[in-house]
């Protein structure tokens, strides 16, 4: 066999554990494919170019493995994939609708016991306690939570 196609093996080997090591840790699958070619190709290197090119081939292939895992633990490594940058946005919590317990509006969806509510021109998402209300009924709201507004079927008084 030739020496080329040794030399390959030995580093799509060793190319193959750098990935595991690097970039894809935990699977196995990739680290083992490059642990076989190596020693396929340390193997091809003793029979068929000798002993003493073998254990060259054996010795760089150890020293760079080695080089690898120790590259690929060190923290600064890792550092060029972590995120660093600190997620400062908030959400406004204290954001109440512009409604009020009381006010009657009208629902412009069934309500199941959720859908779509109409107060004062504009549109908000409502829930009933359990009732199902049929579309363009009177509503009154009964609770103002955070992120929620109960409503009932509005009695209309003549």
């Amino acid at each position: 066999m030739e020496w080329i196609t040794i030399v390959s093996l030995l580093v799509f080997g060793i190319l193959l554990l750098v990935v595991e090591i690097v970039l894809v840790p935990g699977t196995t699958l990739v680290g083992l494919a490059g642990i076989i070619l190596m020693a396929i190709g340390i193997w091809l290197g003793f029979r068929d170019l000798g002993l003493v090119y073998g254990y060259w081939m054996l010795g760089i292939s150890v020293l760079l493995t080695a080089g690898a895992v120790y590259f690929g633990l060190k923290k600064q490594t890792w550092q060029r994939f972590t995120l660093t940058t600190v997620n400062k946005a908030r959400v406004n919590e204290d954001d109440r609708p512009a409604v009020e317990v009381g006010e009657v509006g009208k629902a412009l969806s069934a309500l199941r016991p959720a859908g779509t509510g109409y107060f004062h021109g504009k549109t908000f998402e409502v829930t009933t306690n359990g009732e199902f209300i049929q579309t363009d009924t009177a509503i009154r709201i009964l609770k103002v939570e955070p992120h929620r507004i109960v409503v009932e079927r509005a009695i209309q008084t003549a």
